[in-house]
């Protein structure tokens, strides 16, 4: 069960695979000028909203996002290898397709992936462990890990993240409200 407490997610910024409309999954895809250009415009967004500690999956397109984050804001940051994006299997660098939807009502898993249920249990613990940090937190990971974490707080998964995008992730009482900046 995701603790309820608030915390910041960006997912990274813009690669080139994701123009293309690829799936990435685990191959570390660079950020792409553009996706430098959102990760600086988001840092400024999150200027002066208190954050005290950032997170980051290893990949270089979060990593890098994040350290442009944590450059803005004086923090070091910290890598959760749980934040890893989902291991999309044969399906990685092919094309986002009817399969994707398919995989988030767990209805199909593409060879070698991991199911969805399992992308979203490790992305609960993964931001578990970060709000037992210094809050408030900075998540900087990917858009397949939001769209589970957005299941666990009841929200529907079907909804993309568009690139450095920082939402504010809040419980309410009654579940949880996504506030994007």
């Amino acid at each position: 069960m995701l603790t309820a407490r608030p915390f910041w997610f960006l997912r990274h910024g813009e690669t080139d695979w994701n123009a293309q409309g690829l799936s990435q999954g685990n191959v570390d895809i660079p950020l792409n000028p553009n996706g430098l250009a959102q990760a600086r415009a988001a840092a400024e967004l999150l200027r002066g909203r208190g954050i005290a500690s950032i997170v980051a999956s290893p990949l270089s397109r979060a990593l890098v996002t994040a350290e442009i984050a944590a450059a803005a804001l004086g923090l070091p940051v910290l890598i959760d290898e749980a934040l890893r994006e989902v291991r999309f299997g044969v399906q990685e660098g092919q094309p986002m397709q009817d399969w994707f939807s398919d995989w988030i009502d767990e209805r199909f898993t593409p060879a070698g992936a991991e199911p969805f249920a399992e992308l979203r249990a490790r992305a609960v613990g993964a931001i578990n462990r970060a709000l037992d940090l210094p809050a408030p937190v900075l998540v900087v990971a990917h858009g397949a890990l939001f769209r589970s974490l957005r299941s666990a707080m009841g929200l529907p998964a079907h909804e993309r993240l568009p690139n450095a995008t920082p939402i504010l992730c809040a419980p309410n009482g009654a579940g949880w409200t996504l506030e994007a900046f």
